[in-house]
This record gives structure tokens, C-alpha cells and sequence, in this order.
């Protein structure tokens, strides 16, 4: 009995051998591995098998079974699509390779870069700074009072408990730590350690606890611009303004200010920029800017009465939203590759 197992091993072997196209190898699983084929057979033999041969038989002939399935497989995916079999490489090395999809910056990324090339047109150096900030930096170097609840905690993101709210910290010199609420932070940084004139451009992640929503995200991007020089106005906070409008946006993107107050700057503006939203045109609101507040060079120890400055503040997704006509910030976070791979 075990001389069967041998002697239709080595017919399966040889029948296979000479298959020369599909028809021939559909025509061989028929004969050994169909419902009705040697294989089979064999294994409904094994009740005449012998006791003592029975584990020995059953062994080989599952072996056997499981040998002829590998080798017709095998031999199946040698066949072209004409149905002849291949004598050459499955692969023609000769035909050009196929480039690698190194995919592409995010769009958030993107407007970054757009936004520091612009800028560096304009003679303003790139600015970093951390983004776990003290009070200090944070809100009283900005003219921001204890009082303002911009320093509420259920505003920020505060490492510990501040002073104001009843918290013990006496031992931080800048009070407590939080993540930073806006880049201007960086601003007072680099005033701190860089006599002026000084004119830079600060980028990044900022933190506020807004419920998400269409226009609201809790962690988003900033860019912030500060220029301190000699004799400087709101002439060339909104010339400078515009000149990036049209940089960006295009030769004819418009730009106004309207009057509005924030705590380091005096006087202050929102900006607005008009451009095409869906079928009309309209203004759109980028952000804050303003002279920066005497309050804001003293507590950096520059001389009010000497130097003057502008400061301005814009939400890089709120760019990149007005740019490209994304209607939910959302979108910018939950990396839908369908969604991102369109910029």
C-alpha cells in the first residue's frame, strides 16, 4: 500500500512536467486533486489499510496531497495571459521602474512655507520659541493683567494651577506653566535677547481649550510678524500688509483695518482681506495686528520714547482654509489622504 503512495507520486510528477499550458494543468487537478482524483481515492483506501499501516499510509498520502497542491500552484502562476507558460523572468528588468509615491507636505505645511517665503521677501527673519510657556512671557510681558480673562484657566491649557485661582506658585519665576495661548510669546523672547531694530516672524502650534467645531480646533497654528525700528507707523503696518495680500493672494486681493483693542498693542486693528468665497467676493477676517503697546518695550527693556513697532497675528489654517476653499478645520487634522492628497 505504501508502494501506491510512490508509485502515483511519481506519475503526478512526470504528468505535470509536461503540462504546457492551462487547459493542461486544469485537465492535471482534475485527475490527482479533484473530488474525483487519485488523490482522493487514495485517501478512501486508507479503510482497507492495514492497522499496523494506517498512521504510516495516512501521513504520506496527506503529504503527498499537500506536495501536488504547492506544485500546481506554482506551476499556475508560471502561466502568462495567454495561457502559455513562461520560460523567462516574471519580471522584464528592461522596462522602465515605477517611481516611489514619496507623497507630499501637508496643506498646513504648505501654507507654512508659502507664508515664511513671502515674508522673507520682505527682509523679517524666522523666529522659534517653546511651547510650554510661563505667565509671564505668556501674559504680563503682553500687557495682559491678572484680571483679563484671557488668563482664565478654563481659557488655557495650565500646566499648574496659577496664582489667580488659588495655586502655589511661588517657586516659578514666571508663575505658572501652561501651553502657550499664541505666538507672541516669541515676540517678547527675542526683544528680551535682541537689542532692536529687529524684524521677525514667529510659526507654530498654539493652545486653546475651544470646543472643535467648523472654525474652532483646541490646537491650532499661528504666525505672528514684529517689526521695532525708528519712527515706525500704522503706514507701514498696513503697507507691509498689503504687500503680503497681494504676494499670497494675488495682484488683486484687497485689505482693510478695522478698529478693534487687544491688551499689547495700541492703537489696534482686525485684519480683513476681501477675496472670493464660493461665488462671491467678500471680506474675510485673517487676524489681529496694531502698534505695539510702551507697555510691551518696557517690560523688555526697550525705550518707548525711542522706538516704535508694529505687531501682527494670523491664523496660518484660517489662511490655508481661505486659500484653498475648505469650509471645516477639521478636515486639516483628520488626515483623510483622500482629502490632503488634493493640495
Amino acid at each position: 500500500m505504501l508502494e501506491q503512495i510512490t508509485q502515483l507520486q511519481s506519475q503526478a510528477v512526470s504528468d505535470l512536467e509536461s503540462v504546457a499550458d492551462l487547459d493542461g494543468l486544469e485537465r492535471f487537478r482534475v485527475a490527482y486533486l479533484g473530488n474525483k482524483g487519485s488523490v482522493k481515492q487514495l485517501m478512501a483506501s486508507l479503510k482497507s489499510v492495514p492497522t499496523e499501516q494506517k498512521p504510516e499510509f495516512g501521513k504520506r498520502a496527506n503529504e503527498l496531497r499537500q506536495a501536488l497542491e504547492s506544485e500546481y500552484k506554482q506551476r499556475k502562476q508560471s502561466f502568462g495571459d495567454d495561457g502559455q507558460r513562461q520560460t523567462g523572468p516574471a519580471v522584464d528588468v528592461t522596462e522602465p521602474g515605477t517611481a516611489a509615491d514619496l507623497g507630499r507636505p501637508h496643506v498646513v505645511t504648505q501654507t507654512i512655507d508659502g507664508l515664511l517665503e513671502v515674508f522673507g521677501r520682505m527682509g523679517f527673519g524666522v523666529a522659534t520659541g517653546p511651547e510650554v510657556e510661563d505667565e509671564y512671557h505668556n501674559f504680563v510681558a503682553l500687557n495682559i493683567p491678572a484680571e483679563h480673562p484671557a488668563r482664565d484657566p478654563l481659557d488655557n491649557f495650565y500646566l499648574q494651577e496659577p496664582a489667580s485661582a488659588g495655586g502655589a506658585v511661588a517657586d516659578l519665576p514666571g508663575g505658572a506653566q501652561l501651553l502657550r495661548s499664541q505666538t507672541s510669546t516669541v515676540q517678547i523672547r527675542v526683544m528680551e535677547t535682541t537689542p532692536p531694530p529687529v524684524r521677525i516672524v514667529s510659526v507654530g502650534r498654539v493652545y486653546r481649550p475651544d470646543e472643535h467645531d467648523a472654525t474652532h480646533y483646541s490646537m491650532f497654528h499661528q504666525i505672528e510678524g514684529l517689526y521695532v525700528d525708528r519712527n515706525v507707523s500704522m503706514v507701514d503696518l498696513k503697507t507691509t500688509l498689503i504687500q503680503f495680500a497681494h504676494a499670497y493672494f494675488g495682484a488683486e486681493a484687497e485689505v482693510r483695518l478695522r478698529p478693534s483693542y487687544f491688551p499689547f498693542t495700541e492703537p489696534s486693528a482686525e485684519l480683513d482681506i476681501k477675496m472670493q468665497v464660493k461665488d462671491r467676493w467678500d471680506w474675510v477676517e485673517l487676524g489681529g495686528c496694531g502698534m505695539v503697546d510702551p507697555n510691551v518695550f518696557e517690560a523688555v527693556g526697550y525705550d518707548p520714547e525711542q522706538w516704535s513697532g508694529f505687531a501682527f497675528g494670523l491664523g496660518v489654517e484660517r489662511i490655508a482654509m481661505r486659500k484653498h476653499g475648505i469650509s471645516d478645520i477639521r478636515w486639516l487634522f483628520e488626515n483623510d489622504v483622500r482629502f490632503l492628497k488634493q493640495f
